[in-house]
């Protein structure tokens, strides 16, 4: 058996004569969740498109573990424009879907009953799609994208007009998913979110691949960190050694941030401190993946 369930060669797409994709290559393994990130127009929703064979590539290949991606009912996907139907009733559009994807009525319906309870809308079967809010509708087309239980599961803003209960809702869903052995290609704009979920990340901008590896290494490769202290007085102002190395220190009473450039030891930063401050409390922590996300795009604009 192979390593991935979805691998991505090269590939490229042009839309009149402006290349929107450039040379794009990654691989989803399995079981694992991946966050493909970008900013709006970056080509993330083409290479998503490219992926589910809306698209053809102009080159590259596509390989579905170790296949061409031609089975669609191995995959699930939740698009960020909503697929389903306003006048149609909420059980038979699970039910609708669910067929498609080859299962019989008898286990389409009881799935989605199964799957209605699960998210707090058993009550609403019998609803018509435009008689609920965007949070439950997005339960629906969530439930379409899971109910034949794919082997590549592709959420693209999965968390869009979900309130925070239902983000912890959905995270705790995908996390089970996938710990039950389907690989999940994960695209949102919400970093947090992305951070709690994927243990790598995929990132493109202006249609060509910006970073690519586990979270991990790629907070390591930024070679920042972030320092936060409290002293035990009020100070105005202070002065840092290296300061050649700090940016962003900010001053507010007994608090005190600042970011450095480069891996130091809590000793280390101490030593930046000048004499006479009495510390009660340090952190030293790794960028937030928002922070790289800024970072990275701003680079590229420069």
């Amino acid at each position: 058996m192979s390593d991935y369930i979805l691998k991505v060669e090269a590939i490229n797409k042009s839309f009149r004569q402006h290349q929107v994709v450039k040379n794009i290559s990654f691989e989803v393994r399995r079981g694992e969740i991946l966050g493909l990130l970008g900013p709006n127009g970056a080509g993330k929703t083409t290479v998503i498109r490219m992926i589910m064979g809306i698209f053809q590539p102009d080159s590259g290949r596509i390989h579905f573990d170790r296949e061409y991606i031609i089975d669609k009912k191995k995959v699930g996907y939740l698009p960020e424009e909503r697929g389903t139907y306003d006048e149609t009733r909420v059980l038979e559009t699970i039910v609708y879907f669910a067929r498609l994807k080859g299962l019989t009525k008898a286990e389409a319906v009881e799935r989605a009953m199964l799957w209605l309870e699960r998210m707090g809308l058993k009550d609403y079967a019998r609803n018509k799609i435009e008689e609920l809010s965007k949070g439950m509708q997005q339960k629906i087309q969530f439930i379409i994208s899971v109910i034949h239980k794919p082997t590549l599961l592709v959420l693209d803003e999965v968390f869009s007009g979900l309130d925070p209960v239902n983000q912890n809702l959905f995270k705790d869903l995908i996390r089970e998913l996938a710990a039950e052995g389907i690989t999940i290609l994960l695209s949102s704009h919400q970093m947090n979110l992305v951070e709690e979920l994927c243990d790598r990340i995929f990132m493109i901008n202006k249609g060509e691949r910006v970073l690519y590896g586990k979270l991990d290494e790629i907070k390591d490769k930024a070679g920042i960190r972030i320092v936060n202290l409290k002293t035990r007085k009020k100070i105005s102002n202070i002065s840092l050694a290296e300061d050649n190395r700090i940016s962003n220190l900010q001053i507010n009473g007994r608090s005190v941030s600042f970011h450095v450039l480069g891996d130091y030891s809590p000793d280390s930063i101490i030593n930046m401190l000048p004499e006479g401050i009495v510390i009660d409390e340090l952190s030293i922590m790794r960028p937030p993946l928002h922070d790289i996300f800024v970072a990275t795009v701003n680079r590229g604009v420069q």
